[in-house]
Protein backbone atom coordinates (compact mmCIF):
# COMPACT_ATOMS: atom_id res chain seq x y z
CA UNK A 1 0.00 0.00 0.00
CA UNK A 2 0.82 3.37 -0.16
CA UNK A 3 1.94 6.21 2.57
CA UNK A 4 -1.40 7.42 2.93
CA UNK A 5 -3.87 4.89 2.28
CA UNK A 6 -1.70 2.44 4.65
CA UNK A 7 -2.35 5.57 7.40
CA UNK A 8 -6.27 5.38 6.44
CA UNK A 9 -6.71 1.97 6.74
CA UNK A 10 -5.07 2.24 9.89
CA UNK A 11 -7.20 5.07 11.50
CA UNK A 12 -9.84 3.42 10.24
CA UNK A 13 -8.84 -0.27 12.18
CA UNK A 14 -8.15 2.40 15.51
CA UNK A 15 -11.66 3.47 14.98
CA UNK A 16 -13.36 0.12 14.60
CA UNK A 17 -11.49 -1.23 17.41
CA UNK A 18 -12.71 1.62 19.59
CA UNK A 19 -16.45 1.01 18.12
CA UNK A 20 -16.44 -2.47 18.52
CA UNK A 21 -14.20 -3.49 21.46
CA UNK A 22 -13.49 -6.95 20.03
CA UNK A 23 -10.07 -8.61 20.62
CA UNK A 24 -8.14 -8.40 16.75
CA UNK A 25 -4.71 -9.93 15.89
CA UNK A 26 -2.88 -8.32 13.52
CA UNK A 27 0.53 -9.17 11.79
CA UNK A 28 2.48 -7.19 10.38
CA UNK A 29 6.31 -6.79 9.52
CA UNK A 30 5.94 -3.04 9.45
CA UNK A 31 7.19 -1.71 13.20
CA UNK A 32 5.64 1.38 13.27
CA UNK A 33 2.52 -0.43 12.22
CA UNK A 34 2.67 -2.78 15.08
CA UNK A 35 3.20 -0.06 17.79
CA UNK A 36 0.47 2.63 16.65
CA UNK A 37 -2.20 -0.08 15.92
CA UNK A 38 -1.20 -2.47 19.11
CA UNK A 39 -1.46 -2.84 23.01
CA UNK A 40 1.16 -5.82 22.57
CA UNK A 41 3.33 -7.01 20.19
CA UNK A 42 4.82 -10.19 19.93
CA UNK A 43 8.42 -10.45 18.55
CA UNK A 44 8.76 -13.65 16.84
CA UNK A 45 12.58 -15.41 16.14
CA UNK A 46 13.07 -16.55 13.01
CA UNK A 47 12.73 -20.00 11.36
CA UNK A 48 10.85 -21.65 13.37
CA UNK A 49 9.19 -18.65 14.41
CA UNK A 50 8.69 -18.35 17.95
CA UNK A 51 7.88 -15.62 20.66
CA UNK A 52 10.69 -14.02 21.47
CA UNK A 53 9.93 -11.29 22.82
CA UNK A 54 7.15 -9.39 24.12
CA UNK A 55 6.59 -5.77 24.59
CA UNK A 56 3.50 -3.84 25.99
CA UNK A 57 2.42 -0.69 24.37
CA UNK A 58 1.42 1.79 27.32
CA UNK A 59 0.73 4.55 24.88
CA UNK A 60 -3.07 5.91 25.74
CA UNK A 61 -6.04 5.56 24.12
CA UNK A 62 -7.66 6.34 22.26
CA UNK A 63 -5.23 6.51 19.36
CA UNK A 64 -4.35 8.94 16.86
CA UNK A 65 -2.07 8.59 13.60
CA UNK A 66 -0.54 11.81 15.20
CA UNK A 67 0.56 9.65 18.41
CA UNK A 68 3.69 8.68 16.03
CA UNK A 69 5.39 11.54 16.36
CA UNK A 70 5.46 11.90 20.02
CA UNK A 71 8.47 10.79 21.66
CA UNK A 72 7.10 7.97 24.01
CA UNK A 73 6.03 6.43 20.44
CA UNK A 74 9.73 6.89 19.08
CA UNK A 75 10.91 5.27 22.59
CA UNK A 76 8.93 2.00 21.90
CA UNK A 77 9.64 2.15 18.44
CA UNK A 78 13.59 2.24 19.04
CA UNK A 79 12.91 -0.79 21.80
CA UNK A 80 10.91 -3.11 20.07
CA UNK A 81 13.85 -2.43 16.60
CA UNK A 82 16.36 -3.63 19.34
CA UNK A 83 15.10 -6.40 20.15
CA UNK A 84 14.47 -7.32 16.03
CA UNK A 85 17.58 -6.58 15.02
CA UNK A 86 19.51 -8.12 18.39
CA UNK A 87 17.60 -11.83 17.13
CA UNK A 88 18.34 -10.95 13.84
CA UNK A 89 21.64 -9.82 13.42
CA UNK A 90 22.97 -12.45 15.90
CA UNK A 91 25.15 -10.39 17.43
CA UNK A 92 27.15 -9.90 13.98
CA UNK A 93 27.47 -6.12 14.45
CA UNK A 94 25.22 -4.91 11.68
CA UNK A 95 22.60 -2.56 13.84
CA UNK A 96 21.68 0.38 12.33
CA UNK A 97 23.13 2.53 15.10
CA UNK A 98 25.95 2.15 17.88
Amino acid sequence: LDALTRASLQVWLLRMWEMLGKTVLLITHDVEEAVLLSDRVYALTSRPGRVQSTLPVTLPRPRAYEMTATPAFAELKAALFATLWSQDAGGRGNEPWP
